[in-house]
């Protein structure tokens, strides 16, 4: 009997890879006699990547084809082709070919009876200094917001079972990380070493707005470890504060000092306010989140399908 697998991949201006992906897609599936549809979520791209998808969708007619009034970010596509896939083993990865799809099969033969999820973990990744040091930040983030074990390697290249599937598509907030829902759902997570290669062409419109909006999504969707730690911070602060109080008091009172240093006073002063707006900060960040969420903003607007 054919293994039957769903490949949901977020495009975004992509029209260039797209003929090249899709053909690698199909021959290893071909190769490995896989039953597979392929489902390309285009994210309101702005070339012309969605005529791109419907003219292939002639030339393979597994492609399924779905086109977004407009750009609802990464997670959010991926989650709005997760709600098409029919099979029982789900795979994700990106548009530009530096997932290779030969690496599927390793991540499907990595998914053991008791495995829900299977990550690609990159050997070696081709990305800029600066977003290679994110995603380490972002690693050691994840561990300590959303309890992501410390070995446990993250990326957008998984496999999924159905179960979990059906579990992501339950959460109908308009702000999704799908690695921080899957984290709160599953233990059963895994990851294998698989290959990264360069983007074949164009470049990447994942930049550094891009990443800081994704961190913010990681941190504050999923977790409220966030608040927990500027409330520990602001008890701590304020220990710090009566014992430096009590000290002062002591050297007025029994040595008859009492030092002097505008400078110390306002250094004191401008980190104690940054720590307050920092707070006031992150409690607007889920305010805001939940204002939008219980005023029905969507997830994404399906426009077309093909």
């Amino acid at each position: 009997m054919k293994t039957k697998i769903s490949i949901v991949i977020p495009v975004y201006a992509s029209e260039a890879i797209l003929p090249d992906l899709v053909g690698s897609v199909d021959q290893v599936m071909s190769e490995k006699n896989y039953d597979y549809e392929l489902i390309l979520v285009c994210d309101a791209s702005p070339d012309k990547s969605w005529n791109a998808i419907k003219r292939l969708k002639s030339e393979y007619p597994t492609i399924k084809g779905i086109l977004l009034r407009n750009n609802s970010g990464q997670h959010n596509a991926v989650l709005a082709g997760l709600a098409e896939a029919k099979n029982s083993i789900v795979v994700t990865m990106d548009d530009d070919l530096q997932h290779d799809p030969g690496d599927i099969t390793k991540l499907i033969e990595a998914l053991a009876p008791e495995t829900d999820v299977v990550y690609g973990a990159f050997r070696n990744r081709n990305h800029p200094i600066w977003k290679k040091a994110g995603s380490k930040f972002n690693n050691r983030v994840a561990t300590f917001v959303l309890g992501k074990p410390q070995e446990l390697y993250l990326s957008p290249f998984r496999v999924i079972r159905k179960e979990i599937v059906l579990e992501l598509l339950k959460f109908k907030g308009p702000f999704v990380y799908i690695d921080g829902l899957i984290l709160a759902m599953t233990n059963s997570i895994k990851s294998v070493e698989v290959a990264h290669y360069s983007r074949k062409t164009g470049k990447s419109h994942y930049g550094f707005s891009k990443s800081i909006k994704l961190w913010l999504e990681m941190t504050t969707t999923t977790s409220i470890r966030p608040i927990r730690m500027m409330t520990l911070l602001g008890g701590a602060i304020s220990l710090v504060s009566i014992f430096a109080g009590v000290f002062l008091i002591f050297q007025r009172l029994f040595l008859e000092v009492f030092p002097a240093g505008w400078a110390s006073v306002m250094v004191t002063v401008l980190l104690f306010s940054g720590v307050q707006l920092l707070s006031l900060g992150l409690v607007g960040e889920y305010l805001g989140k939940t204002a939008m969420a219980v005023n029905g903003l969507p997830q994404s607007l399906e426009k077309e399908r093909t």
